[in-house]
C-alpha cells in the first residue's frame, strides 16, 4: 500500500485499531499532505537562493490530543509512507538541543544574528520536518521558537508535529511567556490544527490490567515486564533481538545510552541508572524524552547503598514531575525498599510517589511537566 489512508484503513479493518472519527480525519489530511509533498519538485538550497521566492510548500499540521490517542502512530504511518528526499523525524526536545548547539557555534563567528544561518542549515537538510511530543518547558526554547520556525516555514519547509496540548496551552504560565505568544499565532496561521481526542486510550488499553510493580526480581518479573514492553510498543515479539537502542543528549554535551528505546518507551536497569555516577540532568533528559520507563533490578536499599538510594530518589522525582509512567521489578514492594536506618524517613516521600504512580488517576495524566 502506498498511501497513508489506505494503510490506516487496513489497520482498522484488521482490528489493530478501532474506528475513530478524529483519527480518520487526521489520516485523511496526512494522506493529502503526502500527495502534495510527493508531487512537489525537490528544491535545492542553491536554486532556492538563486531564484528567490518560490511556490509555497505544502501546509503542515499540528496534531494534539490526550495520551494514547494515536498521534505518534499516525506520525509513524505518515513518515514511513511519504516517499520524498530530505525528510527528518525528531523528538522535539532533542531537536531543540541540536538547535541550541548550532546557535552556540554560529555565535562564535561573531557575524551578527545567529538564527538565520541555523535556519539555513536546517532547511538545507530537510524539506519535511516531523516532531513528536512538542512541549515547551524552558525560556531558552520559548524565546527563540517564533523566529526559528517562521524562518523555517519561510524557507519552504513543511512541519508536522504532535503534542498533548492545544496550541494556546503551550508554555502556559511560563516565565516571560509574552516572548512565546507569537509562536502560538504562527501555529494557528501557518499549520492546520487537528484534535485527536477519540474514545480509546491505546496506551492504557494495551497495558490492560498488567501489574506495574513486580516483586521480587527474577525470571517471572522479567517475563512480565518484557510482555508489557511489547504490548506498549506494538512490536513483534519474534523481533525482540532487534529492539533498537538510542543515545539521548544530556545537558552539558553528554549523551546517555538507552539499551531499549521504542515509541516513547525505554528500558533501563537500576544498575545503569542509579549505581553509576548520574544526576538530575540525566534523569530529566529521560523524563522529557520518554512517556514510559521500565526499570529492572531494583534492590532493597539502606544506608550501605546511600548513593544509589539518593540517585533513585532523584530519578523518581524527575519521572513524577513529567508524569512518566513507571513499570518496575524490585526485591521488595515500595514500602519495604528502604526498611530501616539513616535515610529511611526521607525515603517515605519517594514511597508515596511510587504508590501514586500506580494509580488510575496518575496513569490517565498526559506526559509532560505540571
Amino acid at each position: 500500500m502506498s498511501s497513508v489512508i489506505e494503510r490506516y484503513r487496513a489497520l482498522v479493518a484488521a482490528g489493530e485499531l478501532r474506528a475513530d472519527r478524529d483519527q480518520e480525519a487526521a489520516a485523511t489530511r496526512l494522506d493529502q499532505l503526502q500527495q502534495q509533498l510527493e508531487a512537489a519538485a525537490p528544491r535545492t538550497s542553491f536554486l532556492s537562493r538563486l531564484l528567490g521566492k518560490q511556490a509555497e510548500a505544502p501546509r503542515g499540521l499540528y496534531m494534539w490530543g490526550g495520551v494514547g490517542r494515536g498521534k505518534s502512530m499516525l506520525m509513524d504511518l505518515f513518515f514511513d509512507t511519504v516517499q520524498i528526499d530530505r525528510k527528518k523525524r525528531a523528538h522535539f526536545h532533542e531537536f531543540m538541543l541540536d538547535v541550541h548547539a548550532r546557535l552556540a557555534e554560529a555565535r562564535k563567528s561573531e557575524k551578527g544574528d545567529p538564527i538565520p544561518p541555523v535556519v539555513d542549515s536546517l532547511a538545507d537538510e530537510a524539506r519535511l520536518l516531523c516532531f513528536d511530543e512538542m512541549v515547551v518547558n524552558n525560556m531558552a526554547d520559548a524565546a527563540i521558537m517564533s523566529r526559528l520556525f517562521a524562518g523555517l516555514l519561510d524557507r519552504q519547509m513543511t512541519v508536522v508535529t504532535t503534542s498533548n496540548r492545544e496550541p494556546g496551552e503551550l508554555y502556559k504560565n511560563g516565565l516571560n511567556r509574552q516572548l512565546f505568544l507569537p509562536f502560538i499565532d504562527l501555529i494557528k496561521e501557518r499549520l492546520d490544527v487537528l484534535p485527536l481526542n477519540g474514545p480509546t486510550d491505546y496506551r492504557l488499553d494495551r497495558l490492560g490490567d498488567a501489574k506495574l510493580w513486580h516483586s521480587p526480581n527474577g525470571a517471572e518479573a522479567t517475563k512480565a515486564l518484557s510482555e508489557a514492553f511489547f504490548r506498549l510498543t506494538d512490536y513483534p515479539v519474534e523481533d525482540r533481538a532487534k529492539v533498537p537502542a538510542e543515545d539521548i543528549a544530556v545537558q552539558g554535551g553528554r549523551t546517555l545510552h538507552v539499551p531499549k528505546s521504542l515509541k516513547g518507551v525505554a528500558v533501563f536497569s537500576f544498575k545503569r541508572l542509579c549505581a553509576e555516577a548520574r544526576g538530575a540532568p540525566d534523569y530529566l533528559a529521560i523524563a522529557r524524552r520518554f512517556h514510559t520507563v521500565i526499570l529492572v533490578g531494583i534492590p532493597v536499599l539502606g544506608p550501605e547503598k546511600r548513593n544509589e538510594a539518593a540517585r533513585f530518589v532523584t530519578l523518581i522525582d524527575a519521572l513524577y514531575e513529567y508524569k512518566v509512567k513507571l513499570l518496575a521489578s524490585a526485591d521488595a514492594e515500595p514500602a519495604r525498599l528502604y526498611p530501616e536506618g539513616d535515610g529511611a524517613f526521607e525515603f517515605e516521600r519517594t514511597v508515596s510517589r511510587l504508590m501514586e504512580m500506580q494509580s488510575d488517576d496518575y496513569l490517565a495524566l498526559g506526559h509532560g511537566p505540571k
